[in-house]
């Protein structure tokens, strides 16, 4: 682990760097919620193999760029805090765990995020998210 990795909330998680988490579009942008942290260093811990964050957190540009929802725009035409995709706000991932297929992956949070989060179920990833209303559904990929 970078020690600018550590300098940013990650120096205790044994299993990502805050740079897996950063925009694709090469932005910079890199937020990361404590809850998703969380739950993704459970997924690694009980699965015992690597997760892998294939999109992290969106800037606006890349999250329209790759069609995702976008947020609602408040009085002064800034983005609503929450609104459109969880990305952009840090509050989701979409991973890949080394050699377990998806819907293994998707039956263990449903099992540890009971009532809460967003997890939407792919062919070939899935998505978490740690909204605090529950929301679960199938995409196509």
């Amino acid at each position: 682990m970078t020690i600018d990795a550590a300098n940013n909330g990650f120096f205790e998680n044994p299993y990502f760097d805050r740079e897996e988490f950063a925009c694709k579009c090469g932005c910079g942008y890199s937020t990361v919620d404590a809850r998703l942290l969380e739950m993704l260093t459970i997924v690694r811990g009980t699965l015992i193999k690597p997760v892998y964050i294939t999109s992290g957190a969106r800037c606006l540009t890349h999250n329209a760029k790759v069609g995702g929802a976008a947020p609602q725009l408040g009085m002064d035409h800034q983005p609503v805090s929450g609104t459109g995709s969880q990305h952009l706000w840090g509050l989701a991932a979409d991973i890949t765990v080394e050699d377990t297929p998806p819907h293994e992956v998707q039956n263990l949070l449903t099992q540890c995020m009971e009532g809460w989060g967003g997890i939407g179920s792919y062919k070939t990833f899935t998505h978490i998210d740690v909204r605090p209303k529950m929301a679960r559904w199938k995409g196509n990929d």
